[in-house]
């Protein structure tokens, strides 16, 4: 009679195998759901790409004073791609609007502008703004110090 208990026993719970695929959803679920609520996010987007161009400006004013020559950040509002120090092209995401402000001796056509680095740390100044679902953000080099600022808000 110990015999039906011992089978009833052994039928409860679950087996090592059950275990591990359920873990394994479990994982897939919590690494994919992130990317799809936070995909398409204006916010996001925006501080994203605002955040990749000033790393941009960044890296140009650094190998300016680093390598002791000018150097360029170039921009194309039209393409959405910038290349910092003439390292790789870096795309913004689709659906955000871009506008470039700088100086005159700067832009290269209506839509694609650059700012120089000197090796003293100035630039030749210039604002890049972005701009997606009710979200601007406005990525500035300061001429005279060369400095890197980003301001993201809501309108």
């Amino acid at each position: 009679m110990a015999r039906p208990r011992h089978r009833r026993a052994a039928q409860c719970g679950f087996t090592l195998l059950e275990l591990l695929v359920v873990l394994a959803i479990i994982g897939l679920v919590v690494a994919l759901v992130p990317g799809f609520v936070l995909r398409g996010q204006p916010r996001l987007d925006v501080d994203v790409a605002a955040r990749a161009i000033a790393d941009g400006l960044r890296q140009t004013r650094s190998e300016a004073v680093l390598r002791n020559r000018p150097q360029l950040f170039a921009l194309d509002v039209d393409a959405r791609v910038f290349r910092a120090a003439g390292g790789t092209p870096v795309r913004i995401a689709e659906g955000i609007a871009l506008s470039f402000r700088g100086a005159r001796s700067q832009l290269l056509s209506d839509r694609i502008g650059q700012i120089r680095f000197f090796p003293d740390g100035s630039s030749t100044g210039g604002l890049i703004t972005l701009a997606q679902g009710g979200v601007e953000a406005a990525v500035q080099s300061d001429w005279l110090t060369g400095l890197v600022s980003v301001d993201v808000a809501r309108e």
